[in-house]
């Protein structure tokens, strides 16, 4: 695996504190078992726009519709 930095000029622990995180992720990916579901993003979940009560009709109203308040 090569990383390469495109913009800026990071010092040597902060490319290092990076690198660990890329590093502990590919291996807690490498240690799931294959058969597990990918865990769902709360972005995309549907429910998280039920859970607030449907804006009162007004000019503006449309654009809080899918914005939590």
């Amino acid at each position: 695996m090569t990383i390469k930095v495109i913009r800026g000029n990071p010092t040597p622990e902060e490319l290092a504190a990076a690198l660990a995180v890329v590093r502990a992720r590919a291996a807690a990916l490498a240690a799931a078992p294959s058969d597990a579901p990918e865990p769902t993003s709360a972005w995309s979940d549907p429910s998280r726009i039920a859970q607030h009560r449907i804006p009162a009709p007004s000019p503006s109203a449309w654009s809080r519709t899918y914005w939590p308040a």
